[in-house]
């Protein structure tokens, strides 16, 4: 119950935000190539590391934007709902770790010159779910997560292009037990990504 009242009480205040922004607010969506951390089985009668990084896939995100306009910096909050999907070999099969989140980046940006931005900020992010297909295995220990978003964009009239490169910084793994081995996945997104946004409100000067 507390988790959801912190969650409900941060997309409220990046809702009163993004709406009050002075350079208005918009919609957003994009495409990202991903991988979802490492995944590791030690052999118990051996004590043998397996490690497996994982082969990413295609991820997608959906959300909402605002922008204030500071001069030739800009604060921009994102409040982006995003899926991701990576794949290991387990037992000489491929299967798919799946995650979906809440994330709430706060970025920074500079206007470097004409349509061209640079920007970096936290993102923060909530764990909605996560499935590994075909095992059962313990939560993740941290529904709440801190990553890092860094990146460049055009603005062309009311549309924007920007690509970024995100990365987990916090630690947050699932740990369980099978048939005496013991196995470990690191939830932390690492992927790069490709948003189109556009923006709904007329720009305030």
């Amino acid at each position: 119950m507390k988790k959801r009242i912190v969650l409900f009480s941060i997309v409220f205040l990046v809702t009163f935000f993004i709406s009050n922004a002075q350079s208005g607010f918009g919609i957003k969506a994009g495409l990202g190539y991903n991988s979802n951390g490492e995944f590791s089985e030690i052999i118990s009668d051996t004590q043998t590391i397996i490690n497996n990084k994982g082969a990413g896939k295609s991820s997608f995100n959906i959300g909402f934007y605002g922008k204030l306009d500071l001069g030739m910096i800009y604060i921009r909050p994102e409040l982006v709902y995003t899926k991701t999907t990576s794949e290991y070999q387990l037992n000489s099969q491929s299967t798919d770790y799946k995650l979906s989140k809440l994330d709430l980046p706060v970025l920074v940006g500079f206007k470097v010159i004409g349509p061209l931005n640079v920007f970096a900020g936290p993102a923060f992010q909530y764990v909605l779910d996560n499935n590994f297909k075909g095992l059962k295995y313990e939560s993740i220990k941290n529904n709440f997560t801190v990553g890092l978003n860094i990146g460049a964009s055009i603005e062309l009239g009311k549309l924007g292009l920007d690509v970024r490169y995100e990365r987990g910084l916090s630690k947050n793994e699932a740990n369980w037990t099978n048939a005496g081995n013991i196995f470990t996945l690191d939830s932390r997104p690492d992927q790069i990504i490709f948003n189109l946004s556009y923006r709904l409100s007329n720009k305030k000067q």
